[in-house]
């Protein structure tokens, strides 16, 4: 059979086993979530009070994450600017540096 007689079902890969398409997944998904609506529902640190340490542990953990972030971003701010001074003292001695043109003389 080809791919298109298959279209929905299980098909057979070449190790025996079955892969599933993804139009069967797709309705496998809506219908668990028909079933069970409570699956769909977000997770108690959502749905939590403001003042539970959960929050705050999650609050903490976003401004542990944002740290690191501006940590990389001034390490290439300060990569940068090394590779600009460095630049500028090669300019500045390849300036000073003279060739004595035509030899002896």
């Amino acid at each position: 059979m080809t791919q298109g007689d298959m279209n929905g079902r299980a098909q057979r890969r070449g190790d025996g086993t079955r892969e599933l398409s993804p139009v069967l997944v797709a309705v496998f998904a809506v219908a668990v979530l028909i079933i069970a609506p409570g699956l769909a529902e977000a997770c108690a640190v959502c749905y939590g009070s403001v003042d539970s340490p959960l929050i705050d542990g999650v609050n903490n953990g976003i401004l542990v994450l944002l740290g690191v972030i501006a940590a990389v971003q001034i390490g290439f701010v300060a990569l940068f600017l090394s590779i600009r001074r460095r630049a500028r003292q090669v300019r500045q001695q390849t300036e000073r540096f003279q060739v004595n043109q035509g030899g002896a003389g």
